[in-house]
């Protein structure tokens, strides 16, 4: 078809191409944290210790290329005082996932950005969804920076990254993800009746599942899983001694392990039980249609959620599990988004 006369197919054609591109979007993003995941687990994320935007993209060619790579790599803390006498091949393993995971931000770039032009050029984006697509990119462009600038804390005296910058970079990721998803569920789901009473408890949900992710963010930052290997006690008690034992107190829920991952395990058991109480209330209503079918989705998650969680403990943070409890929670937090989207999305009835 002509590209000047797109108004010849109807407007919510457009805007199911759109949600398309959009879902796509977002299910790259997904695989996007997934990937950031195995990469942390790997220990990876410091093999790369420069940040070349346009030009990194082209990874070593020749072993002298590698060479040159490692050589750098040898000048930072990472290798001095974990990694000392690491051969080449076993550098080339940790660089690759690291390399990976920055292409794949770079190509979720190009995925977007052209298709935007092409919607925008051809007049196929409906009136007040430009701005938020910009918002979109702004945000990805934001997430490469904070990404580098994560990195760059490791590149220290400390071969760790800053737990804080991990779970902003984290936090950021999920919440682009997010944005994403509701923007293609609004333009794709129809306005079902649904009782109005969910709707606050929905959006709790969703919020609280975020602070959940940062949670996990903290607990990743901190390698607070690798302390407590046992469930549902910590060690020997269920309330491990000294929590909350820093000064002041309050630092100890951002940089003392054992604080760490209590917190993290007490939000969890909050959390099921709050995701059961809904998950009740909402089939004993009239909810219908695919909010129902939602509903059903976010119990499944959640049951997987916390199989993958105690897995992850108790088995010593195996890098196939951990990294499926990490994108486990953007699952539950799908679910929940597609929820609170459906009931926020009604014609409301009392």
């Amino acid at each position: 078809m002509p590209l000047d006369k797109p108004a010849l197919i109807p407007s919510y054609e457009y805007d199911r191409q759109i949600a398309y591109w959009l879902f796509f979007c977002a299910a790259v993003i997904f695989g996007m944290i997934l990937l950031g995941g195995v990469t942390r687990l790997t220990n990876s994320g410091l093999s790369m210790v420069d940040w070349k935007p346009l030009v990194g993209i082209i990874p070593p060619l020749s072993e002298a290329d590698w060479q040159h790579m490692f050589d750098k790599y040898k000048q930072f803390p990472e290798y001095q005082k974990i990694n000392l006498g690491m051969s080449l091949d076993e550098f080339k393993s940790i660089f690759m996932y690291e390399y990976l995971h920055r292409v794949l931000g770079r190509l979720i770039g190009v995925i977007f950005i052209l298709p935007f032009l092409f919607f925008y050029f051809t007049k196929r984006i409906k009136a007040g969804l430009t701005p938020k697509l910009i918002l979109m990119l702004l945000g990805g462009g934001f997430q490469g920076l904070l990404g580098w600038y994560m990195v760059k804390s490791g590149l220290v005296d400390k071969p760790d990254v800053s737990q804080y910058r991990l779970t902003a970079h984290l936090g950021s990721a999920v919440l682009i993800y997010s944005f994403i998803l509701w923007t293609a569920f609004g333009l794709v789901s129809p306005k079902t009746e649904q009782p109005a009473q969910l709707g606050k408890f929905a959006y709790a949900l969703s919020g609280l599942i975020f602070l959940m992710i940062l949670s996990g963010g903290l607990v990743a930052g901190t390698k607070a899983g690798y302390a407590y290997p046992t469930w549902p006690l910590m060690g020997d008690s269920f309330i491990p001694a000294g929590l909350y034992s820093m000064a002041p107190a309050w630092l100890s829920a951002f940089e003392d392990i054992t604080t760490i991952q209590f917190n993290h395990r007490i939000f969890a058991y909050v959390l099921v039980a709050l995701v059961l109480t809904f998950a009740a209330k909402a089939l004993k209503s009239d909810i219908t249609g695919n909010a129902r079918t939602g509903v059903f989705c976010l119990i499944g998650f959640l049951i997987m959620q916390v199989t993958l969680g105690i897995s992850t403990l108790i088995f010593y943070v195996p890098v196939p599990v951990a990294a499926a409890h990490q994108v486990g929670a953007v699952a539950l937090l799908s679910a929940s988004l597609f929820i609170s989207h459906s009931l926020s999305n009604r014609l409301f009835i009392k």
